[in-house]
């Protein structure tokens, strides 16, 4: 008879899915891997690529491995929210008198209705696709920091090599100077101004190879390493990044990880006040057992149902709560869209004027100041200026190829912005062959 019955009650657990909602199956699974891409780049006293950096940064960097796992963890939560409750198995003995006795043996199962299974597997799988997106987000900004601190480590470079030329026609001008003052053309004093003016490049120089040291610094700590293994990055500061169109960047931004970020937050809070929607409708619980009535001498079969009468839990707090962040998700993605609007625009504006900055200054100003310093410098050798001329032509020479630096790199760092403004960048399953 207890055979009976526990068969009976087995089908009715088999079949409780036509009684309960239709509820979608989970599509992911947990043990999906999200691997980055391995680096390029290994070798201590090799000179760093960027695509070596960039490699070297998706797989060292902490917080993208981070992001990462949490992907892999939203994807195990799918499965348990797809989970239907457990049966119970409880008894109830009435009467101690073993001759009286009466015992009850009873398997209860509830049954979810109003679609609570299928409300929280959308809500999981919401929160699997923000994760996707937060990844892709992230990975986007170390792209664009990785960017950013190479062409750091580049113009600090440049400029030690700047100033290291600058050294030599100080050291050229002092030379000249101390023969002109032996041959008694100049005074004293002039050579103690070229002494001064050397020294001070000298202090120059040494101030930039301490900055050379910090945007090496830098750019490790990208991949998580405290101090470089490379001695310098391999890379051509005066290829300037094309301007693109400004319509087609605006494109590229609406299916942009930035942007996509904040319409998927909305649609997961919309999905949550569904789920709290769905708990406003009860539970039925389906009960079968059997029941011995040791005096009769006979067993007696027991069904019940059950459901909880909604009076003073109508689940009458959370849903309201789920519709006002539904509500203040979607403010922010009005906010956050204006935001990201505004970034790209000031990032193309600066993209485009440091362009026009590089082309005026490499092709008017910078030719200029170097004939102004080569005039200065040789009317000077024949005593036609002074070593006051030659000193102001030699600053107006280095702060105009400081300038030009400076503008390169800035333009640089502009078009990295972009990219991480708009992207776009590739999907999750690419990146294992992406660099």
């Amino acid at each position: 008879m207890y055979r009976f019955f526990l068969s009976f009650g087995l089908a009715i657990l088999a079949c409780q899915s036509s009684v309960a909602q239709e509820a979608k199956p989970a599509t992911a699974q947990p043990g999906i891997n999200y691997k980055l891409p391995q680096p390029e780049y290994s070798g201590i006293d090799n000179k760093l690529t960027l695509q070596q950096a960039l490699a070297q940064a998706f797989k060292g960097n902490p917080e993208l491995a981070a992001a990462v796992l949490e992907v892999a963890a939203v994807d195990a939560s799918i499965l348990q929210a797809g989970a239907r409750p457990n049966p119970e198995i409880s008894t109830l003995l009435e009467d101690t008198h073993k001759a009286t006795r009466t015992t009850t043996v009873q398997l209860n199962q509830a049954l979810e209705l109003g679609g609570k299974r299928g409300a929280r597997i959308t809500v999981a799988e919401k929160e699997r696709d923000a994760a996707k997106t937060d990844l892709l987000t992230k990975r986007a900004a170390l792209h664009a920091a990785v960017v950013t601190a190479y062409f750091s480590v580049l113009e600090a470079q440049e400029n030690l090599q700047l100033l290291q030329s600058s050294l030599q026609l100080a050291q050229r001008s002092t030379a000249i100077t101390a023969k002109r003052v032996i041959s008694g053309k100049v005074a004293p004093i002039e050579e103690t101004k070229a002494q001064v003016a050397e020294a001070g490049v000298q202090v120059d120089l040494q101030q930039a190879d301490g900055a050379l040291s910090i945007a090496r610094r830098r750019l490790a700590a990208t991949w998580g390493d405290s101090m470089p293994l490379f001695t310098a990055v391999d890379g051509e500061i005066n290829n300037l990044p094309s301007l693109p169109d400004m319509a087609a960047l605006q494109a590229r931004l609406q299916e942009s990880p930035a942007f996509s970020r904040w319409r998927l937050e909305v649609e997961r809070r919309q999905a949550a006040a569904d789920l709290e929607r769905s708990r406003r409708i009860p539970d039925l619980t389906v009960s079968i057992g059997s029941k011995r009535d040791a005096e009769a001498g006979r067993n007696q079969m027991v069904l019940g149902l059950s459901i909880p009468i909604p009076v003073f839990d109508r689940n009458q707090g959370n849903l309201p709560e789920a519709l006002r962040r539904t509500d203040k998700a979607r403010d922010e993605q009005k906010s956050a869209e204006l935001r990201l609007n505004g970034e790209l625009v000031d990032a193309y504006e600066r993209l485009k004027l440091g362009r026009q900055q590089v082309a005026a200054l490499q092709g008017e100003i910078l030719p200029a100041a170097q004939k102004t310093y080569d005039i200065t410098t040789k009317g000077f050798e024949l005593g036609k200026f002074g070593f006051l001329e030659v000193l102001d032509a030699q600053r107006v020479l280095f702060q105009v190829k400081s300038q030009t630096l400076r503008a390169l790199a800035d333009t640089h760092r502009s078009a990295a912005e972009i990219e991480r403004l708009a992207g776009p960048f590739p999907s999750i399953d690419s990146m294992q062959s992406a660099y």
